[in-house]
């Protein structure tokens, strides 16, 4: 029996999408009977399957294995409820524009048995709503429902067609269980022409006044934040900061490393305020969201703007702007491509090259002597932030890849890994907190060709509220049950200081200032005991390990490192100062 529900399977597995992350319910009858059918008769041409108890680890570990391969992923859930258990994940996928396809099933539309699939059960009534695409439409590139089965391979193409198209991101795909039952011919596509929008290019004309003014500048910036989706990308923006003498590259960290932390042009990571965008006389946003705060930090009136983005529009934020002298739509790789070819043929004079050059030598040893004169061991013996940070690069291997979603300690956490390579980190790009566990798993799996235990080294980096948010009961089940290992470093800083960061921002001089955390209610007091709760989840096969002083970090790491190499997930609750 050929139905649409294995029809759907064929057509993600002919479309590239090699894994789904399954919570699968009453709406799925006629998806599991496809599932036994494909495992039986195509098990190497059929995606793979991972149950995931909780909707949101599903979304997220999706999310990271499509960051990791560039290649769209699946997850169903059922009906409405199973959408809402997304929650913050459509967030994340959204505002990071990743591409992956989710599908929910719908109530049944019959109830009297007219058709195959027809309402059985009382939640098929209660589970009815008027518009259930409505949840998530708001956050994806495409919603839409799937009405027979005759054409169920063209609406997915076609979802996934949005999905892979610039500005990338989640779809979602709904049917009812009467159009997942039907019986239809076996049929295929031809796949070539589903291929996403090609990217697009600067005009000639924006080629030259970009290159001329940034090689005119005294004090040019490149301002970015998700450049570093693409390696290549990352490249041609070295080749930039080489070709332009006295050029800075500040990093906002949208969802991956963009920028080299040894190359001398870098500035590090600062989301928001940097005191280098209000000196830049030409500063060129290139991929990112928000490159300053106007509240906290702006370009001088006299600077020269340019953006180029995928979507310089922000068209799914009410309100964005920035006062850029010209707007570019433009793939990051391609602009930059462009711009490298212009600025190659330019030449400036050998002195103000050296000078310019020399400049930026000391900046950035000057900042590099500050950071190693933060991460020094504490007198009292107890662990700062940055002391950790310095420790655990010393230990991991060096082409590990870290997920990071540590908050409010995220700045110190990339100033002291000082990430040099592309795609060995990763960030959610948004707010939607929690998002590490799914994350963690799903690059690992990518990372190892789908072979659990192989691949780089993957460390999460994540904050004591973080740790909470994700669900760590569903994550580190997975991580047994699929055997994908992974160190997780939780920082804890004794609950959520992003509120009261957020407070003084706004009220520098007001209660909360001197407040407790207790007062402010985001005190963890008494603490968790964040490793027992993985060690719990994980049926006792996850090793959970736990340092208060400086004195015991190295062994501790060394244990835990040594675990997961022998293919077990361990989790260090590190508690700083």
């Amino acid at each position: 029996m050929y139905t649409a529900s294995f029809a759907f399977f064929e057509a993600l597995w002919e479309a590239g999408v090699t894994h789904c992350f399954v919570n699968l319910g009453s709406d799925h009858p006629s998806i599991l009977e496809a599932i036994v059918k494909g495992k039986r008769e195509r098990p190497h041409i059929f995606p793979e399957l991972l149950t995931c108890p909780n909707e949101m680890v599903a979304l997220s570990a999706a999310h990271g294995m499509a960051q990791v391969t560039g290649k769209p992923q699946a997850v169903i859930v059922h009906v409405d409820v199973g959408t809402q258990g997304l929650g913050a994940a459509v967030h994340n996928a959204s505002c990071s524009r990743v591409p992956v396809l989710i599908f929910a099933g719908l109530s049944p539309f019959t109830q009297e048995g007219e058709m195959r699939g027809s309402r059985t059960e009382f939640s098929h009534y209660v589970q009815d709503v008027p518009d259930q695409k409505a949840i998530v439409a708001q956050y994806c590139r495409y919603s839409g429902e799937i009405k027979t089965g005759k054409n169920i391979k063209q609406m997915v193409n076609r979802a996934l067609s949005f999905a892979m198209s610039d500005p990338k991101g989640p779809v979602y795909l709904t049917a009812a269980r009467e159009v997942l039952e039907e019986e239809i011919e076996p049929y295929s596509l031809n796949q070539a022409v589903w291929d996403p929008i090609g990217p697009t290019a600067l005009t000639e004309d924006a080629v030259s006044r970009i290159s001329q003014s940034l090689l005119s500048a005294e004090n040019p910036l490149v301002i970015t934040g998700y450049v570093g989706r693409s390696k290549d990308a990352v490249q041609e923006l070295i080749t930039l900061a080489d070709s332009v003498p006295g050029l800075r590259v500040l990093d906002t960290l949208g969802s991956d490393m963009c920028f080299p932390a040894n190359h001398r042009s870098s500035l590090g990571l600062m989301y928001g305020p940097h005191e280098k965008i209000s000196t830049a006389d030409v500063i060129l946003v290139i991929d990112c969201d928000v490159p300053w705060i106007p509240a906290l930090c702006k370009p001088s009136p006299r600077a020269a703007v340019y953006h180029i983005d995928i979507d310089p529009l922000k068209q799914q934020m009410p309100l964005f702007y920035i006062d850029a002298d010209a707007r570019y739509r433009a793939d990051a790789y391609t602009a930059l491509k462009q711009i490298n070819s212009h600025t190659t043929v330019i030449k400036m004079d050998a002195a103000t090259r050296d000078a310019r050059i020399h400049v930026l030598d000391n900046e950035h040893k000057a900042r590099m002597a500050r950071l190693e004169q933060q991460a020094k061991p504490r007198d009292d013996g107890l662990l700062s932030c940055a002391h950790v940070m310095k420790v655990l690069r010393g230990a991991i291997p060096q082409d590990s890849v870290i997920i990071l979603e540590a908050v409010t300690q995220t700045v110190t956490v990339v100033d002291q890994m000082k990430f040099s390579l592309p795609k060995t980190m990763f960030n959610s790009g948004a707010g939607g907190l929690g998002w590490f566990g799914g994350a963690a798993l799903g690059a690992k799996l990518a990372l190892g060709n789908g072979a659990p235990n192989s691949g780089p080294f993957v460390v999460a980096i994540v904050g004591d509220g973080t740790f909470l948010f994700s669900v760590p009961a569903s994550v580190y089940w997975i991580s047994r049950r699929y055997k994908i290992p992974f160190l997780t470093i939780v920082l804890n800083n004794d609950g959520w200081n992003a509120p009261l960061r957020s407070a003084k921002l706004v009220h520098p001089d007001g209660l909360s200032t001197h407040a407790t955390h207790e007062e402010l209610n985001i005190s963890f007091n008494p603490s968790p005991d964040y490793a027992g709760i993985a060690v719990a989840a994980g049926g006792g096969e996850i090793w959970g390990g736990k340092v208060e002083k400086v004195e015991q970090l190295t062994g501790v790491l060394e244990q835990a490192i040594g675990v997961v190499k022998g293919g077990m997930s361990a989790v260090v609750e590190v508690v700083i100062v």
